[in-house]
């Protein structure tokens, strides 16, 4: 959370597998408050309904307005940020992200959905937060967990944002965006899960529990016996050497240029790929894109002023 005259700055990092701020992380899934257990905690309650945040999985889908879950899962990150401060009532400004090459088609309208109430009042674990939408800016992910030291990237650099639902790649060279080797595919960490899921199935006739699949997803590794760890792992490493081949197709040289690598897919190239000592670098900072929004956020709200 980033303080602009009478404003707070808040970034939001929607993504598919956790929702991010600067200062807090949690599961992207929201269920009704009528399914919920009798330990749950988070609930978030609003315009007369209550939903459990951090429950259930929110499945991938391109355009984030088709439905209001990522609405309301933007109140509980704005509540876990102001509840760390002390907060309850504030004038927010919000700062998110789209992927890289959806950003311009699509930010539009994902800033209308964002500031569709001007004046909120929500209960989240219990406690009541009042707040005002003072505004909404939309960055590009990956380009927004550098931004704070772009100026310091010298020579060719490949930045690749692994995210649950995509995967963006951005050409920079001494840190300036190449717009025209800017990509988006849809090829984040959920692909890989599924692939490890099949593969298991196949091999062994059983299924594996999805704690195993985020274990090894977040640290290379999982609690499993010799031959069925043996499985996932030949499942990532196929996903990862299928990652290299989509950078090749963008232009990637190992010989000529540096990976810069954010978002929750880098532990797998860390783990499981080619980076080299002091020349390719993984962001393990899993809010660095929140933060990243909130900075470019502020820089453009001063330049504004200044005009």
């Amino acid at each position: 959370m980033t303080k602009f005259n009478d404003t707070l700055i808040i970034g939001l990092d929607h993504g598919y597998g956790n929702m991010k701020t600067a200062n807090h992380c949690f599961p992207t899934g929201i269920i009704p408050g009528e399914n919920a257990s009798s330990f749950a905690q988070n609930i978030l309650e609003y315009g007369g309904k209550s939903y459990v945040i951090g429950e259930g999985h929110k499945d991938f889908i391109p355009d984030k307005v088709k439905d209001d879950d990522f609405y309301h899962l933007s109140l509980a990150g704005i509540a876990e940020e102001l509840d760390g401060f002390g907060l309850s009532e504030a004038n927010i400004h919000i700062a998110a992200g789209l992927p890289l090459t959806w950003t311009g088609a699509q930010k539009d309208a994902f800033a209308a959905y964002l500031t569709k109430n001007t004046d909120v009042t929500f209960t989240y674990r219990k406690k009541q937060y009042t707040i005002k939408i003072a505004g909404v800016s939309i960055f590009p992910q990956g380009y927004a967990a550098v931004a704070p030291y772009i100026t310091k990237l010298k020579g060719v650099q490949m930045l690749v944002d692994i995210g649950n639902g995509t995967m963006n790649v951005m050409t920079l060279v001494n840190g300036k965006p190449q717009f025209n080797k800017m990509f988006t595919e849809k090829f984040g960490t959920h692909l890989c899960a599924l692939s490890i899921k099949e593969a298991f199935s196949r091999k062994t006739q059983r299924e594996l529990n999805d704690a195993f699949i985020e274990e090894m997803l977040r640290t290379g590794s999982a609690d499993l016996d010799e031959d069925d760890l043996a499985i996932v792992e030949a499942a990532v490493r196929d996903y990862v050497s299928q990652i290299y081949g989509k950078l090749h197709e963008y232009g990637y040289d190992e010989k000529t240029m540096r990976l810069q690598v954010v978002g929750g897919g880098g532990c797998l190239l860390e783990h499981f790929g080619h980076l080299r000592d002091g020349w390719d670098f993984v962001m393990k900072d899993i809010c660095a894109a929140a933060k990243g929004y909130e900075y470019l956020a502020e820089t453009k709200l001063k330049s504004r002023e200044k005009a």
